[in-house]
């Protein structure tokens, strides 16, 4: 195992010869920065697994980002900037996914309670009640539509209609059953 580059000039130049193309390089800069990078990854995520994860992630956005080094300037605060956005941008994935998984968790646990469901089946009575009031032919283009999800197309060919008057018939039959369920 290589001796680890403790000061910064030692990391420039293996800095410099990892963008030259040399992998020994790179694999001296790893061994050099990994123990630190992890402790300092622990500290902010306190867990030593996701630390783990985001050193090896923040591995892989030094070699994404390695074009944007500049030779000669530090690499100790390059790579550490490196780290702590690889950090905050998992922060932020995680905190969509939970939100998001808050969400559906209360939205499965309302939509069990059996007010809903009552509630469920007096809108599709009203539903069934106010299509009744739609006349034949503005009925089935809309259930054609809305419901089974034919195109205008289809529905026109099956009723034997042109396209324009399916989509006259789908939509008047609409604005009839919108008047019927105020």
């Amino acid at each position: 195992m290589p001796r680890e580059a403790n000061t910064e000039s030692e990391l420039n130049a293996l800095m410099e010869g990892y963008l030259d193309g040399r992998i020994a390089a790179f694999d001296a800069l790893y061994d050099a920065l990994a123990a630190r990078l992890r402790g300092y990854l622990l500290s902010l995520c306190r867990d030593a697994t996701l630390a783990d994860d985001l050193l090896q992630d923040t591995f892989m956005q030094l070699h994404r980002s390695r074009r944007t080094y500049q030779p000669g300037r530090p690499v100790t605060p390059w790579v550490y900037a490196i780290a702590r956005h690889v950090y905050l941008m998992q922060r932020r994935t995680a905190g969509r996914r939970l939100r998001l998984e808050e969400r559906a968790a209360a939205d499965m646990r309302t939509s069990d309670l059996p007010h809903d469901d009552e509630r469920a089946l007096a809108d599709a009575d009203a539903i069934r009640r106010a299509l009744r009031g739609v006349p034949a032919d503005q009925r089935a283009a809309l259930v054609m539509h809305h419901v089974h999800g034919r195109s205008f197309a289809e529905i026109a060919a099956r009723l034997g209609i042109r396209v324009n008057a399916a989509k006259t018939r789908a939509f008047r039959g609409m604005r009839k059953m919108r008047e019927q369920l105020k």
